[in-house]
């Protein structure tokens, strides 16, 4: 998922591109779009991006993106992320290094 709202769901065993994860059809005409993945691949890196590195299976379409670190609101018009909840025991700190995208924190949650 990148901080604009696209999303890039494929199948990557071994890093061999198979294709398209099914979600296309998910995306394609809906309202809402809610995310829920793991924040970080096996390897550690992140798996929320500035952009997506992988063919976009749907260009500006996510909402919400929900990860054991966290949840975020995305702004698919002005292409921002806004952290709204901070899961219990994880620092902000912790959580921006473990992200590749830019994203605002909530006031609440700089308070």
């Amino acid at each position: 998922v990148a901080s604009s709202g696209d999303l890039a769901n494929w199948m990557v065993p071994g890093k061999m591109i198979k294709g398209m994860g099914g979600a296309m059809d998910l995306v394609a005409g809906v309202k809402r779009v809610v995310v829920v993945m793991e924040h970080n691949e096996k390897t550690g890196a992140p798996k929320f991006k500035r952009e997506c590195s992988l063919p976009l299976t749907g260009k500006g379409v996510v909402d919400l993106l929900i990860t054991e670190l966290g949840v975020f609101e995305i702004d698919r018009k002005g292409g921002g992320a806004r952290l709204i909840e901070l899961a219990k025991d994880v620092t902000l700190a912790e959580l921006r290094s473990k992200t590749e995208a830019q994203f605002a924190v909530a006031a609440h949650l700089t308070a």
